[in-house]
């Protein structure tokens, strides 16, 4: 537990890593028409910009707790940062198409380990009572990290070269490896040294690492009509099984699945799950309709996920405050899906006749409520 100055140039540090992470996972959703114009490629593929950077995201993130524990927490945060804004500066330099999607998987290595990883440094910033407080301000960059990724994005491609949308991330990027290095405090790694689990490791690429390729490409090539899918879902499943299996016995697993065992945690796992479909069809669905179906610009498309995002950030500590005062997160929870649910089926009655005024209101409205199922 921090307390005075460095508890708060903590805070904000942990929040600019968080919010850049999640950016760069929304960000470049309204640059990949201008980047397959300027690269010369197909819309298809320059898409694996986008996919690479998930497929990355979903293999380290697992990992994080193992990672952490082994190389040091500190040591392994700073380290992710210097990963994703290295990788960030060579996304922007690139010349080719396939050159920028190996170093947006190498950006998205380092960026996995942020969001976890910050998550678990802002629990142990504050005391026990301020935790409901430091889950409102992490829920903060969360929602405000995907909702200015379009605005900013759309910004610099109507205004400059897309390698601009990679270049922010490289100043904001070396302020928060300096502030951590100063102010992080190392934690204590264990005596013994425990065998990695490379089985664990292999399997949990392949099986995720597959999975996510297939719900990227998927529908884009017609799902199983491609032969590619096929094989990919036969080695999914068969990595994903073999995986559970694997690490439920041996007794050092780069996974813990035995935490599951846990109801409350279980239960949390589903729930944001259940949540991420209607956070990232607001930001990742949503830009592409504005663009491609209504002709909106990128700004434009931007713009209107502003709103929602700036009442978000001014909830977001007083629902973390509620909590700390003793308002049961079960009643933040459901009302927070209940207003998604709400949300999601008014924005299935838009069509070509719905205007900005339309989203406006009701992005403005749906943004900041997410925050009660978020703040738990």
């Amino acid at each position: 537990m921090e307390t005075g100055f460095r508890k708060w140039i903590i805070v904000i540090t942990i929040i600019i890593s968080t919010i850049i992470e999640l950016i760069d996972t929304t960000i470049v959703n309204v640059s990949v028409n201008t980047m397959s114009g300027n690269l010369g490629e197909s819309l298809e593929d320059t898409a694996w910009v986008i996919t690479s950077y998930a497929i990355a995201n979903v293999i380290v993130i697992p990992m994080t707790s193992f990672l952490a524990e082994k190389i040091g927490r500190k040591e392994y945060y700073i380290g992710s940062i210097v990963l994703f804004t290295a990788a960030s500066a060579m996304c922007g330099f690139s010349h080719g198409l396939w050159e920028l999607v190996l170093f947006r998987f190498i950006q998205g290595l380092g960026g996995g380990a942020l969001l976890s990883t910050s998550q678990s440094i802002l629990f142990e910033t504050f005391s026990v009572k301020e935790r409901g407080l430091a889950s409102g301000i992490f829920s903060l960059g969360v929602i405000i990290g995907p909702s200015i990724g379009p605005v900013l994005g759309g910004y610099i491609v109507d205004n400059m070269t897309w390698p601009w949308i990679f270049y922010v991330n490289v100043p904001i990027g070396i302020v928060a490896i300096v502030f951590c290095a100063i102010f992080l405090r190392p934690t204590a790694r264990p005596e013994n040294n425990k065998p990695i689990d490379w089985l664990g490791i292999v399997l949990l690429s392949l099986g995720i690492g597959s999975l996510q390729i297939i719900l990227e490409r998927g529908e884009t090539d017609d799902w199983f009509a491609a032969r590619y899918i096929i094989a990919l879902t036969i080695l999914s499943g068969l990595s994903i099984m073999a995986l559970i299996w694997h690490e439920l016995r041996t007794p050092h697993p780069v996974i813990n699945l035995r935490v599951l065992k846990n109801t409350t945690l279980s239960l949390s796992a589903i729930m944001t799950f259940t949540l991420g479909f209607g956070l990232f069809s607001a930001v990742f669905v949503f830009p592409l309709y504005a663009q491609r179906i209504l002709g909106y610009s990128a700004f434009q498309t931007g713009t209107m996920l502003l709103p929602g995002t700036l009442l978000a950030a001014m909830i977001s500590p007083f629902l973390g405050k509620l909590m700390q005062l003793g308002v049961r997160p079960q009643y933040l929870i459901i009302g927070g899906f209940g207003l998604t649910a709400l949300f999601g089926f008014m924005m299935s009655r838009s069509d070509l006749s719905s205007g900005g005024a339309t989203f406006l209101s009701l992005y403005f409205c749906a943004v900041p409520v997410r925050h009660y199922s978020l703040s738990r």
